[in-house]
């Protein structure tokens, strides 16, 4: 495989308990010592051009986007631009609530994306759907997350087009919490665990779970960066 240049981006990287360094430090820790990646950049959204300039996106192969609750804060600038290199070939991975951000409603053709939620430090088991695909390479047949905030269903997302992993909760809710669609030359990986203040991502499989994902989100055969109007992509479901 060719050498995969990643961004991981975040909101503003405010540490927890968890992670004294940020999460985003964290997420590029996982991606940085798995040994797979040529370069690994980590930017913020305090920073110029909210840390996505076009330059860096236009040599990013991967952009691994976490956000939590400060969604509207992402100019539409950021957004077209995150927007017109996933159509020509970046790859996207999303994390936990950034199911909720302006580039996964762009690219899915929503307004908004609605879920059931519960913060109660809630057993989580992330059950492994299709055992065959690259992002579930070395992951068990589940994967338990001793606390985690509780997503249901119903998730209101275009279908997607690989359901990789599906979470079943405590308190009897269950999401589809790894899923993966196309736009353009871009591949788009979802997967939720990972709530700031708890140490999801210190659990080994849920790191490979998102080193998977990225290697599989990269595309080595992107089409030449062209100029110009991107259409949007509309969801025409029900």
């Amino acid at each position: 495989m060719s050498s995969i240049r990643v961004t991981t981006w975040n909101e503003n990287n405010e540490p927890f308990e968890p992670y004294p360094n940020g999460i985003n430090a964290k997420i590029a820790e996982i991606l940085k010592t798995s040994g797979e990646f040529l370069e690994v950049n980590v930017v913020d959204q305090t920073q110029p051009d909210q840390g996505l300039s076009e330059e860096l996106l236009n040599r990013t192969d991967v952009l691994v986007y976490w956000a939590h609750c400060h969604h509207h804060e992402v100019e539409e600038e950021t957004v077209s631009r995150i927007q017109k290199r996933v159509l020509e070939g970046m790859g996207l991975v999303l994390l936990h609530s950034a199911h909720a951000s302006k580039i996964f409603h762009r690219l899915m053709g929503t307004e908004t994306v609605r879920l059931r939620w519960r913060e109660a430090g809630e057993f989580e088991r992330v059950w492994t759907i299709d055992p065959y695909h690259p992002i579930t390479q070395g992951i068990p047949e589940y994967i338990d997350i001793p606390e985690t905030e509780m997503y249901g269903e119903q998730f209101q997302i275009p279908a997607p087009e690989e359901l990789l992993f599906i979470s079943w909760y405590e308190g009897g809710e269950v999401f589809r919490s790894g899923c993966t669609w196309r736009r353009g030359g871009g591949k788009i990986f979802f997967f939720s665990p990972g709530h700031e203040t708890l140490p999801i991502y210190t659990i080994p499989d849920v790191a490979k779970v998102i080193v998977n994902g990225a290697k599989w989100a990269y595309n080595p055969n992107k089409p030449t960066i062209t100029t110009g109007h991107t259409p949007e992509f509309v969801y025409k479901g029900k």
